[in-house]
């Protein structure tokens, strides 16, 4: 039988009689949000949140990745705070390190710390993170993972993300949709990154987005080169595909699993590249202990990068994952740029 979340995106019937208690469920979220947004205070460093309003993945990491390579490569000094979702750390608001494992930060945070040289800060309390940030004299700009609807957060600028494969769903908030807040909601945010292609008669269809198609802009996880889970060895994009291709023709069966938000996306980009693979899909942020892949150790599995970070320390000779990498548009990032010196000669002005 298919699942909740299926039933959300394909539209089915029978979530209608959940609608009074999505009604509910809205009403609350706009008290929580009433609420929370009047315990917000003023601060030193622009704020900007990227999230989104659907439950389950949307291709939000690799963006945030993306965000803070681009403002670093311009100057800026970025620190990232996040909830950090299954960290175990020591202390909060912990600062994660360059050592730090996922079964101590997160499976999420122990991929950005691959690629940032920032602070990268953890608390599920993101705004006692944000006020631990602030003291800090090594970052110029805080970028949330998440915490679109942390309401305490003080935030400046909003890129809501959403996953173009699967769009709002039936446009309904739990537990009739997979909406955490309404569409409405878009009509807030500053930026909204669609990932991969997005129909436009369902933009039409769901729920009045046609009010903010000028804020949509979409953008692409682009296939990068090939990394060994075990060892680091890269290959680039071409040579790991024909590699992948000629054992498969050699009758060596090819496995890829996916432990993310939204496993089939990372399926459809294998079958993008004309890769034969037996799939299997995990729950997201799933725990990977070595019997769960037992059955492969000896054959070729192929993976994302947020699955690899968990898998490293029992991984077979011929595992690899697929980076990728989030290609958001000049005109996103020329637009935010002049937002942030708007923002930063005003923090700048109310010192002097």
């Amino acid at each position: 039988m298919p699942s909740l979340p299926e039933d959300w995106y394909r539209g089915a019937a029978w979530l209608q009689l959940l609608r009074p208690l999505s009604a509910l469920y809205q009403w609350l979220a706009a008290r929580r949000r009433l609420r929370h947004s009047a315990q917000q205070h003023a601060g030193s460093k622009p704020v900007i949140v990227v999230g989104n309003i659907t439950v389950g993945g949307t291709g939000k990491t690799p963006v945030v990745i993306a965000l803070a390579k681009w403002l670093e490569a311009r100057g800026f000094r970025v620190a990232v705070l996040s909830r950090g979702y299954g960290a175990s750390p020591p202390t909060l608001p912990y600062l994660v390190e360059a050592d730090c494992g996922p079964e101590q930060c997160g499976d999420e945070i122990a991929m950005m710390r691959r690629h940032l040289s920032g602070v990268i800060m953890i608390d599920p309390d993101r705004r006692r993170a944000l006020d631990a940030l602030e003291l800090r004299d090594d970052c110029d700009i805080v970028v949330s993972d998440d915490g679109l609807q942390h309401y305490r957060l003080r935030r400046d600028i909003e890129w809501v993300v959403i996953d173009g494969a699967r769009g709002l769903g039936n446009g309904y908030c739990l537990p009739a949709g997979p909406l955490r807040e309404p569409v409405e909601r878009l009509l807030d945010a500053d930026q909204i990154l669609v990932n991969g292609n997005w129909q436009a008669d369902r933009t039409q269809q769901e729920s009045g987005l046609g009010q903010v198609t000028e804020k949509i802009t979409h953008f692409e996880l682009q296939p990068g080169d090939w990394v060994n889970v075990k060892n680091g060895e890269r290959l680039d994009l071409e040579t790991g595909v024909k590699r992948f291709t000629e054992q498969s023709a050699s009758g060596d069966g090819i496995q890829a699993i996916a432990g993310i938000g939204n496993p089939q996306r990372f399926f459809n980009t294998l079958n993008s590249l004309e890769l034969s693979v037996e799939t299997r899909a995990f729950s997201d942020h799933y725990p990977y202990q070595a019997e769960d892949l037992s059955t492969w150790q000896q054959q070729t599995l192929l993976m994302t990068e947020k699955d690899a970070v968990k898998c490293q320390a029992f991984a077979g000779d011929e595992w690899w994952y697929l980076h990728v990498v989030a290609s958001v548009p000049e005109t996103v990032q020329e637009t935010l740029l002049a937002q942030l010196n708007i923002l930063l000669a005003d923090s700048k002005n109310g010192q002097a």
